[in-house]
C-alpha cells in the first residue's frame, strides 16, 4: 500500500461521499453489510472477498473506513489490520466478529483495529458503530505544527451532560495528542474512541445513572438519558476532565458526580467470552487502546494514560515565510 496518508486528504468535508470497503469471503455477509450501510448511511461501498484483494483495492483508492471479517483465505483480518496500520494508519478498521473468533478479535484490537461489531448484531449496531468511528477519525490537522511545539500543558474542564459537548472535547484532545507527536494516525483514532467511551460512560452511567442493560433497547436508553438531563439531581451533575499532556505521555482523569459503581460487578473485559457483553464493551476498548487504566475506589473516576512509543518527530525547518 502507498505510504502517503491519502485518507487525510479526503473525507474531511462532511459533504464529501464516504467510502467504505467491506472485506469478507462470504458474499452473502458482504451484501448484508453493504445493504445496511447504503440504506442506513448512504455511503459508497466497495467490496473485497479476502485481505489480499483488499490491500490491492486500498492501493487503488483509499477508503474512509474498512469493515472486515477475521477468518479469510490468503490474508486474514488480523493480517489486514497490520497491513493497513503500516500503509494507511489514518484509515480506521472495524471488525465483524463471530462466535469462536473472540481471541483473534482482541489481538486485532490490540494491533490497530478501531472497533468491532458482532455479526449477529449487524442490523442493530453496524451503522451506529461505523458513524461513531468515522466521526472520531475525522479530526482536523490544521493546527498540528503549533501543537507539536507544546512542551507541557494541564487543563481542567467541567462539562454539562451534553453529548455534543463531550464529543467536541474528545475531538480537541485527539487533535492535541497527535499534534504533540505522541501517537500516529491509527492510535489517534483509538485514543479518541477510548476517550469517547470514558466520557459517555461518565455522562450516561455516572451522572444520569442509565443502566448499560438498556443499551439493548436503544430507544429506552436514549429516551431515559434525555429525560434525566432535565430532572434533578441528574441535570446539575457535571463531567470533570483533567488533562496533562507532554511529549512523553497524556494523562486523562475523567470523573462524574454520580454515586459510582462496584467495579467487581463488571465482567472481566479481557476475557474473550465477554466480548459481546455491553457492560464490558467500553472498558475493553479503553483498556486495549490505552497503556494504563485506573479507577478510584468509589467507581466514579477513571484515569487513562497513553505513552509515546515512537521517536518524537523532528521540528520543521525554521522559515521566515508566511506559508
Amino acid at each position: 500500500m502507498a505510504d502517503e496518508p491519502l485518507a487525510a486528504q479526503r473525507g474531511a468535508d462532511p459533504s464529501d461521499p464516504v467510502r467504505l470497503l467491506i472485506v469478507d469471503d462470504s458474499e452473502i455477509d458482504r451484501l448484508v453489510a453493504a445493504n445496511l450501510v447504503t440504506r442506513g448511511l448512504g455511503w459508497d461501498v466497495d467490496q473485497a472477498d479476502n485481505g489480499a484483494r483488499a490491500v490491492d483495492a486500498i492501493a487503488r483508492q483509499v477508503p474512509d473506513v474498512v469493515l472486515t471479517d477475521l477468518h479469510m483465505a490468503e490474508v486474514d483480518g488480523l493480517e489486514l489490520v497490520r497491513a493497513i496500520r503500516r500503509g494507511q494508519p489514518l484509515v480506521p478498521v472495524v471488525l465483524m466478529t463471530a462466535y469462536g473468533n473472540e481471541e483473534i478479535a482482541i489481538r486485532a484490537l490490540q494491533e490497530g483495529a478501531a472497533s468491532y461489531v458482532p455479526k449477529r448484531l449487524l442490523e442493530r449496531d453496524l451503522t451506529a458503530t461505523l458513524e461513531r468511528v468515522l466521526a472520531v477519525a475525522r479530526v482536523g490537522r490544521q493546527r498540528q505544527r503549533l501543537l507539536s511545539r507544546i512542551t507541557r500543558t494541564e487543563t481542567d474542564f467541567a462539562l454539562e451532560n451534553d453529548a455534543s459537548l463531550l464529543s467536541a472535547l474528545r475531538a480537541l484532545l485527539q487533535e492535541a495528542v497527535e499534534g504533540i507527536g505522541l501517537v500516529d494516525g491509527t492510535d489517534r483514532t483509538r485514543v479518541g474512541i477510548a476517550l469517547e467511551e470514558a466520557l459517555t460512560n461518565a455522562m450516561y452511567h455516572g451522572n444520569l445513572e442509565v443502566s448499560s442493560a438498556l443499551r439493548q433497547q436503544d430507544d429506552a436508553y436514549l429516551r431515559l438519558g434525555r429525560q434525566r438531563c432535565g430532572e434533578p439531581p441528574y441535570r446539575d451533575r457535571r463531567v470533570h476532565v483533567s488533562v496533562r499532556l507532554s511529549p512523553e505521555e497524556a494523562v486523562y482523569v475523567i470523573r462524574d458526580e454520580g454515586p459510582g459503581f462496584d467495579l467487581s460487578a463488571l465482567p472481566d473485559p479481557t476475557d474473550p467470552a465477554n466480548l459481546e457483553k455491553y457492560s464490558g464493551r467500553g472498558l475493553l476498548l479503553i483498556r486495549t487502546f490505552m497503556d494504563e487504566v485506573r479507577h478510584n475506589p468509589a467507581g466514579n473516576q477513571i484515569t487513562l494514560v497513553k505513552r509515546r512509543r515512537t521517536r518524537r518527530p523532528e521540528a520543521d525547518t525554521p522559515s521566515c515565510g508566511q506559508g
